[in-house]
């Protein structure tokens, strides 16, 4: 089975719908490691109650202590480099990593975001979406997951889905369907690349 190691910095609910896609078969894969930059990220608590090994590595203090941010991704490369993964997923890790971090982790890097290729790179882009949906400039939204590259949401394209807005929509409306399709597209990318070159 393919090893996966996981970056995280909250709630863990893409965390969760791989863990579950590894309990039912659907998904032949071990995550390996679950790495948060936040102490209280409710998905080491996920990744703990599935017995999966967890470490964190809060930036905080790397930025008080000034030391450079480069060391910070170069760090968070050896500890996700020890577990030996061949696929790492940033399924809601809120920094983006450089060279620093990519050059070194020695696996596929690949991230999860909450709009279509283009569209609403960085923090926030549910709430900007909404926003504009509001201002009559554009009518849905969506997911991607793409490679990683030194750049804001940016990198090749692995898949993607589009996600109405209604009308009527509240942001809790749409935030819900988000995750759904979050939750989805993720494993059935992740799907795709472990199970790549092997008999179906």
């Amino acid at each position: 089975m393919k090893r996966i190691a996981v970056l995280i910095s909250g709630g863990g609910s893409n965390l969760q719908a791989l863990i579950d896609a590894i309990a039912s078969s659907m998904l032949p894969a071990e995550i390996v490691l679950v790495l948060a930059n936040r102490a209280n990220a409710f998905g080491l608590e996920r990744a703990r109650k599935a017995g999966i090994a967890t470490r964190v590595l809060p930036l905080r203090g790397w930025l008080e202590a000034s030391r450079p941010r480069d060391d910070y991704d170069a760090d968070v490369a050896v500890h996700v480099s020890n577990s030996r993964p061949e696929l790492v997923i940033l399924a809601g890790w809120m920094h983006v990593f450089g060279p620093a971090f990519l050059d070194r982790v020695g696996a596929t890097v690949i991230n999860l975001h909450p709009a279509l290729p283009g569209q609403f790179p960085g923090t926030r882009a549910i709430e900007r979406a909404f926003e504009a949906y509001g201002r009559g400039e554009i009518a849905a939204t969506g997911v991607m997951i793409h490679k990683v590259i030194p750049e804001v949401d940016a990198g090749p394209v692995l898949g993607e889905t589009v996600v109405p807005i209604e009308p009527g929509d509240t942001l809790a409306d749409l935030s819900a369907r988000m995750h759904a399709a979050e939750h989805e597209l993720l494993v059935k990318v992740v799907r795709a690349l472990v199970t790549a070159g092997r008999p179906s």
